[in-house]
């Protein structure tokens, strides 16, 4: 399907982070743009004062019965009332990821695929490219700090993706540059063993059109069995791989670093977001500008402008006193990178985290790993299990967490008793972690912080 001739969509589902960026791009096209939610969002409010008609009560009445297209996202009930109309009505009906494939297909798209860092590293590329003046149009799954958005058009047939790999979303996408930044093991729910995820992430690097480029991190498991005519590795530090980093120092919460390329030299970079991971996805979106042919120079320049992801090692409170740090992460290897990277930016600090495990599956099959991981902290707040799409599992709550970590200093908490704990507590770095609605939490937390 073409999607410049569609002039009117309706999506179900269509506060989703992946899906309101694909509203938008057919809002910026003049389409109209209409869809349910379940919940009344601060991202569906804003997708309504950009036009868009939003409601939020699965009913056939309310629908918009014109469209020429249909978008759904995977996360919808089958027995949803409205989806179910459209498809007996023999609607267009078609999953967000379907149009992303239409995209990639008609764009130059760099998508970016893995278990971690692939939304730091799509928008930090995207920003790259926009503040450069290369231009693209970036379709992302979070909120850029520097725009407030995660979706921009460009004039330039260029596509900066983020690539899903829920319910195998990403193995529609058709890359010219694929970037790959790890495969470690999540959403078994849907691939039941590591080695089917593997496989899936192997698939993904299939799908890179003729004469693309794989970049792919250095030394990943089966690395050996990722495809691609063209393949760059990249790495934080490690001087065997095509792309890394070198001579980093911290500063001011951030780091200053070279970057050190096949063809490409840049010292003294300044990246103003905190997280040693961040430097690694740093390397990366440098090297997708270059092999994009953008001037060296440039980059260096507009990088410091950088302001992050909303979520992703987001500085809420960051002063001579107190630092307050609000991540995405629901991973234990994100959980591991977040910690280590608040402790070594901020020795001598007691780190306290606040983390909300998210889906019951998630939490049976790595336990072990949050355990280990929220071991490095110096204290815990666990809060209850985010279901998200999933119903109870018996016998699975955060306390099987706690009950495999080795430091006691842990407590199961309400989001009411975490509140009422920072009232009288004395915390100089506090971290809040997860994908669900923990964020709910930020503004309370920040004033409580601020006025202490």
């Amino acid at each position: 399907m073409n999607v410049r001739e569609i002039k009117r969509v309706y999506f179900i589902g269509i506060g989703g982070i992946g899906m309101s960026a694909l509203a938008r791009f057919f809002r910026e096209q003049g389409a109209v743009v209409s869809g349910y939610d379940k919940t009344e969002t601060d991202l569906t409010m804003h997708l309504a004062k950009e036009g868009m008609g939003i409601h939020y009560t699965d009913d056939e009445l309310l629908l918009d019965k014109d469209t020429q297209l249909v978008v759904y996202t995977p996360a919808i009930p089958k027995d949803h009332k409205e989806l179910n109309w459209y498809l007996s009505n023999k609607y267009p009906v078609y999953k967000r990821s379907d149009v992303l494939q239409w995209i990639t297909e008609a764009m130059q798209a760099v998508t970016v695929a893995g278990t971690h860092g692939k939304t730091t590293i799509s928008t930090m590329t995207a920003y790259l490219l926009r503040e450069t003046g290369y231009g693209c149009n970036a379709f992302l799954g979070g909120l850029s700090v520097n725009y407030g958005s995660n979706y921009w058009h460009s004039d330039r047939n260029v596509a900066v993706v983020e690539a899903d790999e829920y319910d195998r979303s990403f193995l529609k996408l058709r890359p010219d540059i694929a970037v790959l930044t790890s495969m470690d093991a999540d959403h078994l729910d849907i691939y039941g063993t590591v080695e089917e995820m593997e496989a899936a992430f192997i698939q993904y690097t299939k799908n890179i059109k003729p004469g693309g480029t794989l970049l792919v991190k250095h030394g990943l498991h089966r690395g050996a069995e990722l495809q691609g005519s063209n393949t760059l590795t990249y790495s934080l530090q490690n001087d065997a791989a095509d792309v890394y980093a070198e001579n980093i120092t911290q500063k001011n919460g951030g780091y200053v670093f070279d970057v050190r390329g096949v063809d490409c030299i840049l010292e003294q970079v300044h990246l103003p977001i905190g997280g040693m991971h961040n430097v690694e996805n740093a390397v990366a979106a440098i090297a997708v500008t270059q092999l994009l042919g953008i001037d060296g120079a440039a980059v260096k320049r507009v990088l410091p402008g950088f302001l992050g992801v909303k979520r992703r090692f987001e500085y809420v409170v960051k002063t001579d006193k107190m630092v307050y740090i609000d991540d995405y992460a629901h991973h234990p290897e994100e959980l591991s990178a977040l910690i280590k990277s608040a402790k070594r930016l901020f020795p001598g600090r007691k780190c306290v985290v606040c983390f909300q495990p998210h889906l019951f599956s998630r939490t049976r099959d790595l336990a072990d790993g949050f355990a280990s991981s929220l071991d490095m902290a110096d204290e815990v707040l666990l809060l209850d299990i985010y279901p998200a799409r999933e119903l109870p599992m018996e016998g699975v709550t955060s306390k099987i967490i706690a009950d495999k970590m080795v430091n006691r200093a842990h407590t199961l908490m309400s989001k009411e008793g975490v509140l009422e704990y920072l009232k009288v507590a004395s915390i100089d770095l506090f971290i809040t972690a997860g994908a669900g609605d923990i964020d709910k939490l930020v503004e309370p937390v920040k004033n409580i912080l601020l006025t202490k």
